[in-house]
């Protein structure tokens, strides 16, 4: 079950449609829907968890923590909502899509994707374009 918290006052529009889109990209990378939680915040609140948990002393806009139990995906994945601001006003893209390619980049990393060469960052890069394009809302 995917779910959405917030430690902040930013709140989702639609999340059934957010969690049916997320449903569908675990399926279509072979794996199983377990307890996803995305918990919205903002920099502070991120930045702490990023020196207590990681040791980095850096602002972010996702950390996910992987619980994944096999083939069954679960995990806590934290968004700061002001980083995905900024992060798309820089990339010259729309919040809404800069916050989907955030959203999917944390269950991509639970489907095994990396992102720490460049060579693994560019089929990250890959994969959050072809999975963004399976989100659809219904007008």
């Amino acid at each position: 079950m995917i779910s959405f918290n917030y430690e902040s006052d930013f709140e989702l529009d639609n999340e059934m449609a957010y969690a049916e889109w997320l449903s569908k990209v675990i399926v279509s990378e072979n794996k199983k829907e377990g307890d996803i939680n995305y918990i919205f915040c903002d920099d502070e609140y991120l930045h702490k968890i990023n020196v207590e948990y990681l040791q980095h002393d850096t602002l972010t806009d996702i950390i996910s923590f992987d619980y994944s139990v096999g083939n069954e995906l679960h995990g806590d994945i934290f968004v700061s909502v002001e980083r995905v601001e900024d992060n798309a006003k820089d990339f010259n893209v729309s919040f809404e899509e800069e916050l989907k390619r955030v959203l999917v980049h944390g269950v991509l990393h639970y489907c095994g994707y990396k992102d720490k060469s460049d060579k693994d960052e560019a089929l990250m890069r890959q994969k959050e374009e072809e999975k963004m394009l399976m989100f659809h809302v219904e007008q």
